[in-house]
């Protein structure tokens, strides 16, 4: 029977949260807080922008739901970029930086609020982005890697908390010299292929020659 009162959909979710963000409210919170307050505001409209919505905001964490992940990543890289710029006016110990997990999956909505598997890996992938810097799950990357002008690397399989099975995951290059470039995944030589090809065929004629023999010489009569 399908849950009722509880709308599933398929959705974009970019997590965010400040790096460092207990160190610099330890160091000045009123600093830090209107620092926070300007860039979320920032990071709202950007999220606007790409059609995208605000879905909660607790402390120094954002998270923000899209129908196309496309604009999810797009929103993401244009996030980084603006406050790159704003971070230049601060002091280096003052900077803020924002870290940024994409993820597209299955969500229930409830009331506005979005909840699962969909929401925690992108809250997941978020915590393997450096400052900075976007991570985003394999589903995103087969989805944008050839509808956008950046470039990737390929950080591997990570177990994460409360998810069942490893999350593949891929760091966004965001500088245009890595353009169209996929870094870090292992390809097969062109002498792999051929033997990945030719096993299954070898087997198949070994156990057809073996067969064929036993019928003509060694069946009984």
């Amino acid at each position: 029977m399908a849950d009722e009162g509880f709308k599933r959909k398929l959705a974009a979710i970019l997590s965010a949260d400040v790096e460092g963000y207990s160190r610099l409210m330890d160091d000045d919170e009123e600093a830090t807080v209107r620092t926070l307050k300007a860039y979320r505001a920032t990071i709202n409209d950007l999220v606007q922008q790409y059609r995208g919505r605000i879905v909660d905001s607790p402390g120094d964490n954002i998270l923000a739901e899209y129908t196309s992940v496309v604009d999810a990543v797009n929103c993401a890289v244009e996030i980084q970029r603006e406050l790159a710029e704003r971070n230049v006016e601060l002091a280096y110990n003052r900077k803020m930086e924002f870290r940024i997990g994409v993820n597209i999956g299955d969500v229930i909505e409830d009331d506005g609020n979005i909840y699962g598997d969909g929401v925690n890996i992108a809250a997941r992938i978020e915590g393997l982005a450096e400052g900075g810097g976007i991570c985003i799950s394999r589903t995103s990357f087969d989805s944008v890697k050839n509808k956008l002008n950046l470039g990737y690397e390929y950080l591997g399989e990570h177990a994460v908390k409360n998810i069942a099975e490893p999350v593949r995951v891929y760091k966004v290059l965001m500088e245009p010299k890595y353009a169209g470039q996929v870094i870090g995944e292992k390809k097969l030589k062109p002498q792999q292929w051929w033997r990945a090809a030719i096993g299954p065929v070898a087997v198949l004629i070994i156990v057809a020659g073996a067969l064929a023999i036993w019928n003509f010489y060694l069946r009984p009569d």
